[in-house]
């Protein structure tokens, strides 16, 4: 991204001991003496999202154009109160593995389900009565035997037993009312080939679980993703021309492919793609021939952000889900100030503040 697209006051200035521009007005930006009244049409033009990379499993993508406040609030959001389903009760009728009930019982709890939570309703208390709506059975049943057929010498536990591990593949959904009807994809977990015990001739295990929705702050066996993380967007400016000689050290002081350098000229520039993959280590500020040649900074309100899921979200449906989260909160947030008002308002619609 080149360097003159950047008004410098969105720039948070990086120096070899120390971190200058970071504090944001009172009001994010917003500056004395200046109409900086809010406007839609404008929150608009300046607003972008954009995904740079999408697989499987994970997400990068790009929000630029709001404060600090919105982009963590999100984050967090995905962290903590996008819902999911997840093992939360155990009955354990038989156990005789070297496992004990409690860590087995942790253990599934942390077995992420392929449930699409809105499918479901979360219960308003851990004492509510489980119902097809809000609880999804399972049942677990393996006896671990010998093989008859064995090898004679063979030491291969998947040729000297039967069933002598317990996989999440074990884990069988038991239908109830009308959850047929309601889940067109059985409920199972979303990577049969966790290993939760080990067994040997003669042990066993039958246990019931019961799945609920739940959020994140309240277990992080909710949490929809493995991490959600963001930063600030990378600013190089290269202020002074880099001697030929040095262009090889200088392109070393950054991670691979931020810096290039002409194959003819030797000249020294700033890939403006790659740039978002700098680590911003400032080594480059520790070598006397380069100072007062670059200039590194973070951009403010420019977030990278890096989303894993671990669950049943496409990873690009997180943040959508934290969009709504966030809608609801701002409705109860209006809500609330809107009684407040009616309950305290003057006649000339002002608010009167109650005594201590």
């Amino acid at each position: 991204m080149p360097a003159q697209t950047f008004d410098q006051r969105r720039l948070v200035d990086i120096q070899a001991e120390r971190v200058s521009n970071i504090s944001s007005t009172d009001y994010p930006g917003h500056y004395v003496d200046e109409d900086h009244a809010w406007s839609l049409t404008k929150f608009k033009k300046n607003l972008k999202v954009k995904v740079q990379r999408l697989s499987n499993r994970s997400i990068e993508f790009d929000i630029v154009g709001v404060d600090a406040s919105i982009a963590n609030a999100f984050r967090r959001i995905m962290n903590a109160e996008v819902p999911t389903v997840c093992i939360e009760t155990v009955y354990v009728w038989n156990n005789t593995t070297v496992i004990q009930d409690e860590i087995l019982s942790h253990r599934l709890g942390l077995v992420p389900l392929n449930v699409d939570p809105a499918l479901m309703i979360m219960k308003k208390s851990p004492t509510d009565a489980p119902m097809d709506q809000n609880t999804i059975v399972f049942s677990i049943k393996i006896k671990c035997e010998r093989n008859p057929k064995a090898p004679k010498g063979s030491t291969n536990p998947d040729e000297l037993y039967i069933n002598h591990e317990l996989k999440s593949s074990h884990i069988v959904w038991q239908p109830a009312g009308e959850q047929e009807d309601v889940f067109t994809k059985p409920p199972a977990p979303t990577n049969p080939n966790i290993v939760l015990a080990k067994l040997r001739p003669g042990q066993e295990v039958d246990m019931e679980v019961h799945a609920v929705k739940g959020v994140g702050k309240d277990h992080a066996k909710f949490s929809p993703v493995a991490t959600a993380s963001y930063r600030l967007l990378p600013h190089i400016k290269i202020t002074k021309a880099i001697a030929p000689q040095h262009a090889d050290k200088f392109q070393k002081c950054f991670s691979p492919g931020v810096i290039k350098i002409d194959s003819r000229t030797r000249e020294v520039s700033v890939d403006e793609h790659n740039v978002r993959k700098d680590s911003v280590s400032r080594e480059v500020l520790r070598h006397p021939e380069f100072a007062d040649s670059v200039e590194l900074s973070r951009v403010r309100d420019y977030f990278l952000f890096n989303v894993e899921s671990e669950g049943p979200y496409a990873p690009e449906r997180i943040l959508q889900e934290s969009v709504m989260v966030m809608r609801e909160k701002l409705v109860f947030i209006r809500k609330a100030a809107e009684l407040l008002r009616d309950k305290y308002a003057t006649d000339d619609n002002d608010v009167s503040m109650a005594d201590i």
